[in-house]
């Protein structure tokens, strides 16, 4: 049997009708094509708020720096409240009175916040000058540290080096600055500069160990920093009670004081704490940005840290560059270390003269997403967690462990942004940055 349309065997044949449709619907489509269009209205451009309330709520790392603050706030308001015995008590009659949980749980929690805001940033029942800037003054002091060790953390991780090391190399800063401070007779200025270069080079000495190992031999950088943390702390506790070096009117172990020609300057005064530490920490961040963005080692530090075969194979010395990582790395670490005798926190050698800065320099780094000035804004904030902390634990009857935890859940939820997106949703940045940080070598 023949096929009646054998072009399309599985159609049934057009019909006359269908035909004048599809004749007329050609003709219609051509005469619109050859018809002048009008001139079409360019998209109205969106308003700056609205653009700012678009990347605002854009995961990007502002945001989510912000909502990792925000999350590890509301956790530790839960951790207070659960710790309270009285606060738990009146949740045990919730369903018959659920005011006084509520009431409770808001007084609790506002008041250790509002101690904290206090003791960080400004109490508003203050009364003078001392005591209006004495919040501001022990958050600088406490911060000025955290700068220096966490910077050496973040250097060497854009070298691609993990410096776990900063502990140590800041206990052998403190141990040479003090060192130089009480043991060289020098004139005031020259003394204080000798005894922050002596820090520095501490510093240097101990981040230089690790650095020609991981070099020449290929030693993990990890195990070594790690090792010579518990060297320089054994060391400075043997020190202490050297003669020569120990209070000669005292029994424990405590050094002789540094000169007060040795001691950095207060910059609002004696009777408050903050110190010249705190300029000197904006400037080495400047310098520490500066290398790393547009100088020509500090190319070859992000290229190595990037690729190191990549890097070898277009001249760059990575033997070289890495000895030269853990110097920098250790000779920041080290002048925070100085800071801890030179400034106001101490003016002698103790077992625990250095306390966590190095440690806590990690966490630093980490929250500053090892950029310098985002290093210098996280080491705000932890010395604000810790003055603040001071009061708190004061006033409010919280325990300064929980500072602690705080600081840890800031760290946790911007170390996983994939949850703080998740938790509030956050859309994708509508643009990703380009990554040409390394073709910047001027």
């Amino acid at each position: 049997m023949s096929n009646p349309n054998p072009g399309s065997p599985d159609k049934e044949p057009a019909t006359e009708e269908q035909a004048a449709q599809t004749a007329l619907g050609n003709t219609e489509r051509a005469e619109a094509e050859t018809m002048p269009r009008a001139p079409e209205t360019p998209a109205a451009k969106p308003s700056l708020g609205r653009l700012f309330l678009d990347n605002l709520w854009a995961a990007n790392t502002f945001t989510v720096t912000l909502l990792s603050l925000v999350l590890a706030m509301v956790v530790g308001a839960i951790l207070m409240i659960i710790s309270d015995p009285e606060v738990l008590a009146a949740y045990g009659y919730i369903t018959a009175r659920p005011s006084d949980a509520i009431n409770s749980s808001w007084t609790l929690v506002s008041e250790a916040y509002g101690n904290l805001f206090k003791g960080a940033i400004f109490d508003p029942d203050a009364v003078g000058f001392n005591a209006a800037m004495s919040p501001i003054s022990e958050t600088l002091t406490y911060t000025a540290p955290l700068v220096f060790t966490g910077l050496s953390v973040a250097l060497a991780f854009r070298g691609g080096l993990f410096n776990i090391g900063a502990q140590g190399q800041a206990t052998m800063g403190v141990i040479l600055a003090a060192l130089a401070g009480f043991l060289l007779p020098l004139p005031p200025g020259l003394h204080l500069l000798v005894a922050v270069l002596a820090g520095a080079l501490g510093g240097a000495i101990w981040g230089f160990i690790p650095g020609i190992l991981k070099a020449r031999t290929g030693a993990h950088e990890v195990i070594n920093t790690i090792m010579l943390n518990y060297v320089a702390v054994y060391f400075l506790t043997w020190l202490i009670v050297q003669n020569g070096v120990q209070d000669p009117n005292r029994t424990d172990a405590i050094s002789k004081p540094v000169d007060a020609s040795a001691q950095l300057p207060r910059l609002l005064g004696d009777n408050l704490r903050v110190h010249g530490g705190i300029i000197l920490a904006v400037l080495v961040t400047w310098a520490v940005a500066w290398l790393l963005n547009r100088s020509t080692l500090g190319f070859e530090l992000r290229a190595v840290g990037a690729n190191p075969d990549a890097a070898r194979t277009a001249g760059i010395s990575v033997t070289r560059t890495y000895v030269l990582i853990m110097v920098f790395a250790g000779a920041l670490a080290g002048l925070g270390g100085s800071q801890m005798v030179l400034g106001t926190t101490a003016t002698a050698l103790t077992p625990l003269v250095v306390a966590q800065i190095g440690f806590d320099g990690i966490l630093v780094a980490l929250l500053g997403r090892v950029r310098p000035w985002g290093v210098a804004l996280a080491a705000l904030l932890f010395g604000a967690l810790q003055a603040g902390g001071n009061r708190m634990q004061a006033y409010s009857g919280i325990s300064l462990e929980l500072v602690t935890v705080l600081q840890a859940l800031i760290v946790i939820f911007i170390a996983a942004p994939a949850l703080v997106k998740a938790i509030f949703q956050l859309r994708a940045a509508r643009t990703a940055r380009l990554q040409t940080s390394l073709a910047k070598g001027w």
